[in-house]
């Protein structure tokens, strides 16, 4: 397994594994046991932090980090993907995952360059976000003065 795999699977286990574990139905022991066989021949190993995600969430948050975020069969490549997360790591923020998505997308050929445009993007983000609600801004009068409907 590629460190780049690696470090989407932290990433990504930890925020599904937070966002869905919750919300999960029981998953049958079958089901868990076939994930982590499948995470070990995937990445190696099963990380330990992955042995405490509820075994609810574990076979559908491993599915769904393989299909989207690992699969290279997707409508983004793996370098864009990388810093869309790094993004939103940085704005949540979270440590782990902003130390795994600057490693993948380095691995996935992003420069240093591209890593601080993609941080400094979600910066103004959060910075017109923050001016736009807090001022209560009329978003049907700014959608018309920025040309929308």
């Amino acid at each position: 397994m590629t460190m780049r795999l690696s470090m989407l699977f932290c990433a990504g286990v930890i925020t599904l594994g937070c966002i869905f574990g919750p919300l999960a139905a029981r998953a049958d022991e079958a089901a868990v046991a076939e994930a982590y066989a499948d995470i070990e021949k995937t990445i190696g190993g099963v990380p330990s932090f992955v042995k405490r995600l509820p075994k609810a969430a574990l076979p559908g948050a491993w599915q769904e980090l393989k299909d989207l975020e690992f699969s290279g069969d997707t409508a983004l490549p793996a370098k864009t993907k990388a810093l869309i997360s790094l993004a939103v790591a940085a704005q949540i923020p979270c440590t782990y995952c902003v130390w795994a998505d600057t490693n993948s997308a380095r691995q996935a050929g992003a420069s240093d360059e591209e890593i601080a445009e993609a941080v400094g993007v979600a910066a103004l983000t959060r910075h017109w976000s923050t001016y736009f609600n807090g001022l209560q801004i009329d978003f049907e009068q700014f959608k018309k003065e920025m040309g929308g409907e």
